[in-house]
């Protein structure tokens, strides 16, 4: 059986779908159609929400960047701006696990 915060950090299926379609079904980074809308902005790691305002479609590549410690600063800052543009109200503090709100 799947924890509270382990189905609350998974995405689903629909927010998959949304995402895809929101980022034209190419990486937000490089343009590539090879991507996929799976990359968390906070990572599931530090308790990173699996909802349409924390995930974004990234490529292989441009995802392995990100996941490395010297490139997730810049390539952060790029999708943070970009989940910004989409959401007049995002707010990073909103994509973070809390126990109390599961």
């Amino acid at each position: 059986m799947k924890s509270r915060r382990t189905k609350a950090l998974e995405i689903p299926h629909k927010v998959k779908r949304a995402v895809w379609e929101r980022d034209g079904e190419r990486c937000i980074l490089c343009g590539s159609p090879h991507a996929a809308p799976e990359a968390h902005y906070v990572p599931r790691s530090a308790g990173g929400l699996g909802v349409e305002e924390n995930i974004v479609t990234l490529c292989r590549s441009c995802h392995d960047a990100y996941d490395q410690t010297v490139f997730r600063k810049p390539l952060g800052d790029r999708i943070e701006m970009y989940l910004r543009g989409k959401y007049p109200e995002w707010d990073k503090s909103k994509l973070y696990y809390r126990k109390e709100n599961a």
